[in-house]
């Protein structure tokens, strides 16, 4: 079988971070050929960039079993999936002025870089839905996380007159036909959330119909505990902040806090970033300085990759796809 983009990376991407790249996609691969389970955390706007065109069969086949994201990438593969015909590019997005800037606000676009999510056909309209979604829970007293009442809407095909994309290049469509758990911390900070939080104001919901970020923790800690064995779980971070902050810190807890020192580090590490390392930065930090938290250790494989996610991210999918 011919692979054009491995062949290619294998040829080309021969020093600096583009030999780094390659080696991080070989270890990902010796990662799952050995056992390892693998989480893939995701911060930006990768939903927006539509990841969803390689992250999604990643899923399907296999090469990712849990995720990590913002609010903001839960909700905004979502958001394509249903409104991309009115999604806006703007390529010069670097010469706007405030005024033009304010113009995409009066048309009712939010701009993300060069790409405008169109309020009303996106947000709106999942809005809609996630309501009815809510007001159910709040009627049975049930509670789900943020990702269960996305999987809800998806499987309950309200959304599907709606697609405006294939659905194979959505992650979530493909993380809800796996069933594969997605982490979602500080989900009250996105589109959504705020919706939630705005209704729960107007005291339309307990906020108790939402999991809290702690439970979220607890959840994420068992199925470490389940999924690790004495193998580890290998890290997969695209960007940094609270989409990787708050995964990583599930070994050090499980170890430190309940004293489960049998529990295995992260097995592998990588990470894509243009933090740069000073004055603190956490996203920004070398791997080994994770070793003095107890999340990764001497003889994990790590790597940094200091470059755009939006174009070393599909590439590495690529490569572990063998295409």
């Amino acid at each position: 079988m011919t692979k054009p983009i491995t062949n290619f990376l294998k040829s080309h991407y021969l020093h600096f971070n583009a030999a780094t790249l390659v080696d991080a996609a070989e270890a990902y691969v010796q990662q799952l050929e050995n056992g390892h389970k693998m989480m893939i955390t995701l911060a930006g706007a990768m939903s927006t960039a539509e990841l969803g065109k390689s992250l999604a069969e990643m899923i399907r086949q296999d090469k990712v079993q849990i995720i990590t994201c913002t609010g903001a990438n839960l909700e905004e593969d979502i958001f394509n999936l249903v409104a991309h015909n009115h999604y806006k590019r703007v390529p010069n997005y670097r010469d706007l002025s405030p005024e033009d800037e304010q113009k995409l606000l009066d048309q009712h676009f939010n701009r993300v870089t060069d790409t405008c999510i169109p309020e009303e056909e996106a947000m709106r309209r999942i809005e809609g839905h996630l309501v009815n979604v809510w007001k159910q829970a709040e009627k049975k007293g049930e509670r789900y996380f943020p990702y269960e009442y996305l999987y809800q809407l998806i499987r309950s095909e309200v959304l599907k007159p709606n697609f405006q994309i294939d659905p194979k290049d959505s992650w979530m469509v493909a993380a809800c036909e796996k069933n594969i758990p997605i982490i979602v911390p500080g989900w009250e900070d996105s589109t959504t959330g705020n919706m939630f939080a705005a209704r729960c104001m107007m005291n339309e919901y307990n906020p108790s119909i939402v999991k809290s970020g702690i439970e979220y923790m607890m959840f994420l800690a068992k199925w470490y505990r389940e999924n690790s064995a004495d193998k580890g779980v290998g890290f997969f971070q695209i960007g940094g902040g609270i989409a990787g902050d708050f995964p990583i810190c599930t070994v050090p807890m499980l170890r430190q806090d309940m004293e489960l020192n049998n529990t295995p580090m992260w097995s592998y590490f990588c990470q894509i970033s243009d933090s740069t390392t000073s004055y603190g930065s956490y996203s920004g930090a070398v791997p080994n300085e994770k070793i003095t938290w107890e999340k990764l250790a001497i003889e994990t494989p790590k790597f940094v990759i200091e470059s755009d996610a939006t174009i070393v991210a599909p590439l590495i999918f690529a490569y572990v796809l063998g295409w």
